[in-house]
């Protein structure tokens, strides 16, 4: 079993312990053809870990709670959508002279068309696969994009990294669902 297998079997465990209408707002796994259009949409091959992230579920059903400490669990067709936004703002020159305080390894781009985003808050902020390292960074590193502010860090690595230290944080109480906020937050944000 591979770690995002691992981790979302953990995930899966938690939900139906602590917040079973979350289990029920997972999609099933993504076609073949939805991974595909989800690629042409990018013009790039999806990362493998997110490819195979989605071929587990497809997100999640975006009228549930946020899954991932309060963002959504994006499907194939919600990453096209989202990471389409994004895009369309580049080409238009939206960020013409703006640049992030990127962590080192991360681009000071204000936003790239390499940051594949795979969750969202529902304000315009994401973690982001990000295909386009800068020097000194790792290839399909996890990390921020936050639409107003200027930071862009690294979460992790890689996102079997990212969903294993997550999980992680969910057995051990770090996390909870917050019936209030609808959504899975840290235990100090509630």
């Amino acid at each position: 079993m591979s770690s995002i297998q691992q981790s979302m079997q953990s995930l899966t465990e938690w939900l139906k312990a602590n917040y079973p209408e979350g289990l029920e707002d997972l999609n099933p796994p993504a076609t073949a053809e939805q991974l595909t259009a989800l690629e042409q949409a990018l013009g790039f091959d999806l990362p493998e870990e997110l490819r195979e992230l989605l071929a587990i579920h497809n997100g999640q059903d975006s009228e549930g709670g946020y899954l991932f400490d309060g963002q959504e669990f994006l499907s194939a067709e919600r990453i096209a959508e989202e990471w389409g936004v994004w895009k369309k703002l580049l080409d238009g020159k939206e960020f013409a002279g703006s640049h992030s305080r990127a962590e080192k390894g991360i681009r000071n781009d204000w936003w790239n068309a390499g940051w594949v985003p795979f969750t969202y808050n529902g304000c315009g902020d994401h973690f982001c696969v990000d295909t386009q390292p800068a020097e000194g960074g790792v290839q399909d590193q996890i990390i921020t994009m936050w639409h107003e502010m200027s930071e862009r860090d690294r979460l992790a690595n890689s996102l079997s990294e990212w969903l294993k230290s997550y999980t992680d944080d969910l057995k051990r109480g770090e996390f909870v669902y917050s019936d209030e906020f609808g959504a899975i937050l840290h235990k100090d944000d509630v």
